[in-house]
């Protein structure tokens, strides 16, 4: 990690990025050619970064610099470009564990800030396949082995303190958007902030929900468990726009979020994002089943992720200081680290659906919304398909004995389609 601003660093547009790569021979080998011979594009669709792809004879690459400035702010955001280290270091630590899921890196710039990857094509991003109404048979459970992956052999369960300790010493300083999380995930989308994007006709909602001291209360909890329990190396931002998909392959990317916490944020987000394509759909255009598609997915993604996370720590015949191995080589002792195991897990579902509800809100409520909400044009459509996603938030959040499973949760999708844009009338809906 280096200090920033430096005199070398310059932000690079398209017209530079082939006289950049040019000055690095092992990237404009695997481009062949001559810089005269690539094609650029500018494909950055994210908040933060710039993103170009190149092609060139005999290959191509991904070319991604972390400006100075949230990008779609503009300078009146600084942001801190290490980002990109954490990025970088976020996919090496995971590469062992996760494969073929995650893009390969073929080059870091610790002057430039700039990250150089596989180029995934003909991937599109999963929330533009979601939008589409196009099924990805294996994102559920790729991403299901992913975050089961990351989440047991980054935490204490899978080695000593000692390993978890220096990836603390690494992913802490990545306070700059951390900030962002606290701020804009647990924060303000429960006050009156300039950063807010709230669609007119759920003005009376946002109203409601910074008068709620239930809900704020909750997300009080919320707040502090990912502040304090440091259970393994998170993603950070794992929602659909995030993963790039085929319908043979996945790939997630974009870890410059990373942070040590709680396992079940990641999950938590995940599902999130899917909840509010769920809620979306019926404003889009037509898909028939594709709701029905959404509801199996979820179902199937926690589904893998237990049993996927339950497999790796049954297999594990390493050293960890959380279940010392020894401690429970005898059949009886081995029983209780079976129900030990099964305690852990009901607990990570505990924590995603806290996280999914606050990331629910935070894209209704708050800064940086989804496509899947914004493409509805009519305000008013708009405002109903997300009023829906934020009365189940607070349902769960309020009252999470009521989510015992992942099947209740889908089973309460419908109930709160019809909440409405005046919380007052459907009341309740809303306090259900």
């Amino acid at each position: 990690m280096r200090d920033h601003p430096n005199d070398a660093y310059r932000i690079l547009t398209a017209a530079d990025v082939p006289a950049y790569l040019s000055s690095r021979p092992h990237l404009a080998e695997r481009l062949g050619g001559g810089a005269g011979d690539w094609q650029v594009r500018d494909v950055a669709d994210g908040n933060l970064n710039s993103v170009f792809l190149v092609d060139g004879p005999a290959g191509g690459l991904c070319v991604k610099q972390a400006l100075p400035y949230v990008r779609v702010a503009g300078e009146s955001w600084p942001m801190d470009v290490n980002r990109a280290f954490f990025e970088v270091s976020y996919t090496r630590r995971l590469a062992p564990f996760v494969g073929v899921l995650a893009p390969k890196l073929h080059d870091f710039d610790e002057t430039q800030f700039v990250i150089t990857m596989e180029k995934l094509e003909p991937h599109i991003i999963l929330r533009q396949a979601m939008i589409e109404g196009r099924p990805m048979p294996l994102v559920a459970r790729d991403v299901a082995e992913y975050v089961a992956a990351a989440s047991f052999y980054t935490s204490d369960l899978a080695s000593p303190f000692e390993v978890k300790a220096a990836d603390q010493a690494i992913f802490t300083q990545n306070r700059a958007l951390q900030r962002i999380s606290v701020d804009l995930v647990f924060t303000d989308p429960y006050a009156v902030s300039e950063r807010n994007r709230i669609t007119e006709p759920l003005e009376a909602w946002a109203s409601c929900f910074r008068a709620d001291i239930d809900l704020k209360e909750a997300i009080a909890r919320a707040r502090l468990a990912y502040l304090t329990r440091a259970q393994s190396l998170l993603h950070g931002d794992l929602h659909t726009g995030s993963i790039m998909v085929t319908e043979a392959e996945t790939r997630v990317i974009d870890g410059e979020f990373a942070w040590i916490g709680p396992s079940g944020f990641d999950i938590g987000t995940f599902i999130a994002h899917y909840v509010m394509a769920w809620y979306a759909k019926p404003w889009h255009a037509p898909a028939p089943g594709f709701q029905d598609w959404i509801t199996a997915e979820i179902l199937t993604f926690w589904a893998e992720f237990e049993t996927r996370f339950l497999g790796h720590w049954r297999s594990f015949r390493g050293s960890a200081d959380g279940f010392p191995e020894n401690h429970f080589a005898e059949p009886v002792a081995a029983a209780r680290l079976e129900s030990l195991r099964r305690a852990y897990v009901s607990d990570l579902f505990r924590d995603a659906m806290m996280f999914m509800a606050a990331k629910i809100i935070r894209r209704v409520l708050g800064f940086a919304q989804i496509a899947d909400f914004l493409v509805i044009d009519d305000e008013t459509q708009r405002a109903e398909a997300q009023a829906g996603a934020l009365a189940l938030a607070r349902s769960v959040l309020v009252h999470p004995e009521r989510y015992p499973d992942i099947a209740a949760l889908v089973a309460d999708l419908p109930r709160f389609a019809g909440a409405g844009l005046d919380p007052a009338r459907s009341w309740g809906t809303f306090k259900a």
